[in-house]
């Protein structure tokens, strides 16, 4: 089910946005929505080739399964 949500954007900021959106063809809100779903997978998830990288790492593997156990026990100190 779509939600409505309300952004506050300033004249300068919708302007931007609004140009990018029609050199797209697209409407405002899809342009928007498109470019954070975007950036999301950009910014929060590992593409393939780096995941393949970080799988085949057994040493970096053996570290991360110590780190995850030792959270785990909530064991050591968080560091902000």
């Amino acid at each position: 089910m779509s939600k409505v949500i309300t952004l506050r954007l300033s004249e300068e900021e919708y302007k931007r946005i609004a140009a990018a959106a029609k050199v797209e063809h697209r409407p405002v809100s899809n342009f928007i929505t498109t470019r954070v779903l975007e950036d999301i997978e950009e910014s929060y998830y590992v593409d393939p080739i780096e995941m393949a990288q970080i799988k085949s790492d057994k040493r970096l593997l053996r570290k991360l399964k110590v780190g995850h156990t030792d959270a785990m026990r909530r064991r050591g100190k968080l560091v902000g």
